[in-house]
């Protein structure tokens, strides 16, 4: 890959993530991402889209994904975002996404995108019937970051070369038009405790709103009853929670309760496990249902009083986008400026 040895960037702090509105949320997508946002907007200037243009990659109902959006939306709200500190909005709403995602194509170079593990994962033995769009999204997530000139993206294992990717691009452009320092080398910030949820139905999968069993997962939109039924129905072994990190670790079920109970308690696993060593399920299991309730029942709460009131929903994300414009636009003209573009 590229040497990103640079001027190093003098802008501000930001950090940028989205979403795909691609189905509902849930506990995974919760702990992983949008408590991590929540965070992050008291740290430095934040910028939280909705992944629209991404989610059409694969097809999408038309009709259903304005709607999804606006749950999306819902989520980061009912999970502490505040639109006074962060923007929030729809990635399709501020144009210079596709834009720069452009000027990015004709800089990024075809064999960085044939390492891209993710689309050989996602495109399987169809690689052929796949979108082009789902080939070349890694140059959007790029433009999608660099637009704003995102200091800082939150990651997750499965999206660090796609920021590697970011960087190359990023140091190519600095290098082509003579502008060392123009865009940042953006940082990963790795996610801890929470960051990979794995199914309630089988510890070595990773939890996902296309799993056919509702019982796989628990949604921010499920209600207290649901929230603890599927908590209490969740497989397990028939051992007793082991004393040491490495015990727990041989065991991804056990392993996958301890980790969403740490995580919604703010604790480590060894702190969980201290308190719950030689207890069996019984005893576990109604403790964890009773935090996960606790914690997640005010969410979905939140989720439904926002989703009744789409025109609010509505009103937030327009302003949102106003602000991301703002932000962006002096990027892309500078850049049009920079290529050479007539009128620029």
């Amino acid at each position: 890959m590229t040497d990103h040895t640079s001027v190093s960037y003098a802008g501000p702090t930001r950090v940028l993530s989205g979403v795909q509105p691609s189905g509902a949320l849930h506990l995974g997508n919760y702990l992983g991402a949008l408590v991590k946002f929540a965070r992050l907007q008291h740290e430095m200037d934040t910028f939280i889209f909705v992944a629209d243009l991404h989610a059409i990659t694969v097809w999408q109902d038309p009709e259903a994904l304005a709607q999804q959006t606006r749950e999306i939306a819902a989520a980061y709200l009912a999970a502490g975002l505040d639109p006074k500190k962060a923007t929030i909005f729809p990635q399709s709403a501020v144009r210079e996404h596709s834009e720069l995602a452009w000027i990015f194509q004709c800089v990024a170079r075809l064999g960085w995108l044939d390492r891209m593990t993710q689309f050989k994962e996602k495109s399987g033995k169809h690689k052929e019937r796949s979108s082009v769009g789902l080939y070349t999204y890694p140059v959007l997530q790029a433009a999608d970051i660099l637009v704003y000139k995102a200091t800082h993206v939150p990651v997750g294992e499965d999206q660090k070369q796609h920021l590697e990717l970011t960087r190359d691009i990023a140091g190519k452009f600095n290098h082509d038009f003579g502008v060392q320092g123009f865009f940042p080398q953006p940082e990963p910030l790795i996610q801890g405790p929470g960051a990979r949820i794995m199914s309630l139905r089988d510890g070595s999968a990773k939890m996902s709103k296309s799993d056919p069993s509702d019982y796989s997962r628990i949604n921010l939109t499920d209600d207290a009853d649901a929230i603890a039924t599927k908590v209490k129905k969740a497989r397990t072994d028939p051992e007793p929670l082991p004393e040491t990190l490495d015990e727990l670790a041989a065991r991804p079920e056990a392993d996958n309760l301890v980790g969403i109970f740490a995580a919604l308690a703010g604790r480590t696993k060894a702190e969980v496990l201290a308190d719950y060593a030689g207890k069996g399920f019984g005893t576990f299991k109604p403790a964890l249902a009773d935090l996960a309730v606790d914690k997640l029942a005010p969410v979905g709460e939140t989720m439904r009083r926002f989703l009744a009131d789409p025109t609010e929903i509505d009103r937030i994300l327009k302003a949102g986008a106003e602000r991301a414009s703002e932000v962006a636009a002096p990027t892309v003209a500078e850049v049009k400026k920079l290529v050479g573009f007539w009128g620029a």
